[in-house]
Formats: C-alpha cells, structure tokens, sequence
C-alpha cells in the first residue's frame, strides 16, 4: 500500500471509484444525520447497517477486483477449518495497476474504519448501548475488508519473491549465487547472562554458503567454539548456540516448538510476519524459555499469557502507546500439574473429535519399481470437556506403528506396556502423537511415464490410473514436473483436466477425479535446443491426491473412553489420507 501524495494522473476507473466511496460516505452520513430526521432507532439500525453491507460486498467482489487487483475470501475446508483464499493478478497486470485508484483504495478503506471507531468511542462515552451496537456491525464489515485485502496483498508479495527466487535460481549459476548471496538476521535473543557474539552466525552462514547440501540438513554442527541447533522452517532458519554438553534432542525439539508456536500465533511463517509482529515474538521467547531452560511451552498457556496479535490490539497499542501483550495475570494453569489445559473450563455441550491425517511418502524409479512407500501420519484431536477429563485411546493394530512421538500430556507407561494411549487433553485443538507406517506394498494410484526423443524433439506420453482401489473417493489428483532446462518450448495437451506450464517451466497438470469411462492422459511434444539430438535429462513427476475417510496404513482406532463421562458427550472420528512425497522417476 502506497501512503504517499497519489501522483497527478486521472483516476482509470472513475465509476468504480464513486462507488468504492459512495456506500461508505452513505453509511456514515445517514448514521450521523439521521438524529436530525428520525427518533426511531429500528431505521436507523436497519439502513446504516443495509448501507455498510452494501458497501462491504462492493468493496470485495468489485471495487477490490478492478482497483487494486486482489479478491479474498474465507470457507471451510474438509476438516472444518476455516481458511483463507486469495486471488491476485500476474506481476505485469499488478505492475500497470492505476497508482492514483490503489491509493484511494487503500485511505478510504482505512479512514473509514477510523471513523466508525471515534464514532464508537462517543457512544461508549454517552452510554449509547444500542447506537454502539450499529457502530460495532458496521466496525467489523469493515475490518473484516481490511484483514482481508491485507493479507491477500501480502500473499501477493510472498508469491512475487518465490517467483523471483525461482527465476533468479534457474538462470543463475551456483558459484556466483553463493557470490551474491545476503543473509539478514532477522531476530536476536540472548537467553543467558553470558552474551554470544553474533560472529558465530556469519561463521554458520559462510559455511551454509560453501559447503554442499548435507551440511544444510545437519541438525547439530558443531563450530570452533560453539554447538549449534539449526531448523528451517518456510525458509526461515532458527538456530541456537550452547558452549557445554547438552541433549542435542532437547535444543532440536525447542527449535521445533519455538516455529510451531510462531506459526500458530501469527498464521503462517515468513519475514514479513515476524518483523511485523516482532514485539509479540519477544514476548514469546521471554516466556518459553529462562536463563537456557525451556520453561511453557504449551500454545494453550501462552495464549493466555500473551495475547495474539489482531487488529484491534495493534490500534489500541497505537492509541495508548502500550505495545505490551503480556497479561496483568499468571494462568492458573502454569502452577497445575497438567501445564497444558486452562484451568477448569466449563462448555454446555462436551465434544471431542481425533482424526488420523496420514501422508503417502512414496519413490517409483523408471523401471516402475516401487523403491520405497511408507505412511507419516498424525493424530489430531480436538477437545471441548468441561473440568479435567482423563481419556483413553487404543488402536485395533498399534503393531504397526513406529518412530511414534507424544505429545507431553500423553503417559508413556500405560502406551509402553500396552499400547494404549492415556492423557488429559489440552483445551482446544492439538496434536496427540505422529507415527510412521513403513514398508507398504503399493500406491493408490499409478503415474506411468513414457518420454522418447529423436531429432531435435520429445515426444511425452503420461498415464494415470487407480491401482488399488480404496474403496472412497479420490480426487485432488495433480501432476506437475520440471521441464529439463534444454527445452525451449512444450505442446502439451490433455483428455482429463487442465495443464499449464508456468514461467519457471514447471508443468501443473490437474486432473481432480478419475473418470469411470476414460484413463487420464497427458500427452505432446517439446522442442529440444538447437544442436541437441536427444534427451539426456528426464524430469520426476511429484503426484498428488486426497483421499477422505481413509487412513492407507491400515490404522484403526479401536475406542475412545473417558474415566467421568461428561452430560451430552459427542465423539467423532474421520481420517484423511493425502500425498507427501510421491515421486514417479522417468
């Protein structure tokens, strides 16, 4: 968003424009003005609030479109969690966006919003409770465009670097990449009373940049002077240092936590939300760990110890000049002997939900020999029970089930003797444990390949097609690879869904369901370069797919108890089965 004076060009879209304004202007006028007309506060209620909807659906589905380029919106996913899309236009057309129509966008849509908060703030001071009602309705229409249309714009950022970084990796030589190559730091929390000198991260990076990729997957390095932690996470590396012995699991696993719970609060992991909520990270670190001893750790806790971060703390942070997030209160919880659950929540309807959400890891080389196929999967709960519920779960073939993890509420002497599964739940959504299923036999679909070269062309021939039926439904089935870099162009065409090759030369074929009637199909040609006979360099197909109500590894779950059963208990259970890392050799 451009702040500045809007340079002197004409508006491109005037009547867009007008009525990107007009229903804002309209509301606030008549919600104003109105006391001069009426003494009826059903119509007043009634026409502002018809007013500010009206405004909000223009706001997102025209004025958003045609302005700046960007369109959002939020819906409810499989596993009923709600996420949310945006849409934005390619870097050229957002680059010839009219400056003068982003910038009135972008004011109007903040200033409005400001407007309807002072207009709360003189209704709070007259005692107007049901005049602050309108302003709270109409308050959040408008945030809600704000929150929207801001995180889309930063989404169109995040896919602008990756699309640079892609195109820039691709043309770009590894010697003079690492040349080239700037790393910032972008946080630094000194958690001990002895300093470490920040040398040891430009020693970390030097050797990151010289040395070959193992180097980058090596959890603990150790340096002259130090040992170092690192984990990678969206492309951010978070790394800490000790100088004496020390469980290397223990600085991994708080590594782990410590993006996990970024990640949690903020919604996602980059650099624009870290720097944007920096005060809020600080504040994080300060409680999960003290003088080099990880200390609460639990999400739920310190939700209730440091607020997240939302639009509405970040204005009164403004208004008062405090930037604190910490609350005046210690959770009851932290003094509990389960650190994990608020103390003693209370719900009128008890209900808790585990779902098994399993990843296909799976490698086929170019004879069509599967080389290795095995399950990662999770198991998730959510739990909503009034006082301090014990439960128990047990698997029909925990037999199965290897390289398992807990999470810290789970008892491991009961798992260990009888493969059962005895906890008090946190409050709320939560990982219970992970596992892995190895050495499966097969794959539920197949990706057959077939690519011949002669003359200075290729001739490209895939299939796809069930190979073990799982008795539900498979959709979401995708098939993208990497053009070789000797290609310079392709003529692909399909029977079944859609193929596009993007910039970067990467080919996406989606195919969605398998038909009854027809195998899917991907087929063409692609022009070598000039001088070249044949093709030396074949591409790996990475596959997709999901699967509801289905967990491939076999696992099942036997039954759920509760040692005091709750008024009006609900348990469900659901699986999903999705694609990790299958990947189909030519």
């Amino acid at each position: 968003m451009d702040l500045n004076q809007p340079p002197v060009e004409n508006y491109a879209n005037p009547k867009t424009c007008f009525f990107h304004v007009l229903f804002k202007a309209a509301a606030l006028a008549f919600y104003i003005l109105s006391a001069l007309f009426f003494d009826n506060f059903v119509i007043i209620f009634v026409v502002t609030v018809l007013l500010a909807a009206l405004d909000f659906w223009v706001v997102k589905n025209v004025s958003g479109r045609i302005l700046v380029g960007l369109r959002w919106w939020n819906e409810i996913n499989d596993l009923g969690e709600s996420v949310w899309k945006f849409e934005c236009l390619d870097q050229e057309s957002l680059a010839r966006i009219n400056k003068k129509d982003s910038w009135l966008f972008w004011w109007t849509l903040y200033l409005s919003a400001i407007a309807w908060i002072v207009l709360g703030i003189f209704s709070l001071i007259r005692f107007q409770a049901d005049y602050l009602l309108v302003v709270g309705v109409c308050l959040t229409l408008s945030i809600a465009n704000i929150v929207g249309f801001t995180k889309c714009r930063k989404d169109a950022k995040k896919q602008l670097q990756a699309f640079a970084s892609q195109t820039i990796a691709s043309r770009v030589t590894s010697t003079i990449q690492s040349a080239f190559s700037v790393v910032e730091v972008m946080l630094e929390k000194q958690l001990t009373g002895h300093r470490v000198d920040r040398s040891i991260c430009a020693w970390f990076w030097d050797q990151f940049i010289s040395q070959d990729d193992s180097f980058k997957q090596q959890p603990v390095i150790a340096s002259p002077t130090h040992y170092l932690f690192q984990v990678v996470r969206e492309g951010i590396t978070f790394l800490a240092c000790t100088q004496v012995e020390m469980p290397p699991l223990m600085g991994i696993e708080f590594l782990c936590r410590v993006a996990d719970v970024l990640s949690d609060y903020l919604g996602g992991l980059n650099e624009d939300l870290i720097k944007d909520n920096f005060v809020i990270v600080y504040e994080l670190l300060d409680e999960m760990i003290d003088n080099g001893f990880p200390l609460t750790t639990e999400p739920n806790i310190l939700r209730e110890m440091i607020a997240p971060p939302n639009l509405v703390s970040k204005v009164l942070s403004v208004v008062t000049g405090n930037s604190s997030n910490v609350s005046d209160t210690l959770p009851g919880a932290t003094a509990s002997c389960v650190p994990w659950r608020t103390a003693d929540p209370k719900y009128a309807n008890n209900d808790v939900y585990v779902d098994l959400v399993e990843e296909l890891d799976a490698i086929i080389n170019r004879d069509g020999v599967l080389v290795k196929c095995e399950i990662y999967g999770e198991v998730q709960v959510n739990s909503h029970i009034t006082g301090l519920p014990d439960l128990t779960l047990s698997f029909a073939n925990p037999s199965i089930l290897s390289d398992v993890r807990f999470h810290p509420c789970v008892r491991f002497r009961p798992w260990e003797a009888n493969q059962i599964l005895s906890f008090v739940p946190p409050d709320g959504q939560f990982k219970l444990m992970s596992y892995r299923v190895k050495k499966l036999k097969s794959t539920p679909i197949y990706v057959k390949p077939q690519l011949t070269s002669d003359a200075g062309t290729c001739r490209v021939n895939v299939l796809v097609g069930i190979r073990n039926d799982p008795g539900k439904l498979i959709d979401s089935i995708t098939v993208k690879f990497q053009l070789p870099y000797c290609i310079l162009s392709a003529d692909l065409t399909s029977n079944v869904g859609t193929v596009n090759i993007l910039a970067n030369k990467m080919c996406f074929w989606s195919i969605g369901r398998i038909p009854k009637d027809k195998t899917p199909c991907l087929s063409g040609t692609m022009v070598l370069e000039t001088g070249l006979e044949r093709l030396h360099v074949f591409p790996t197909f990475q596959v997709g797919f999901r699967i509801m109500g289905v967990a491939l590894s076999g696992l099942q779950i036997d039954k759920l108890d509760l040692k005091v059963v709750p008024n009006r208990l609900y348990k469900g259970f659901r699986a999903l089965t999705r694609a990790g890392e299958f990947e189909v050799r030519s």
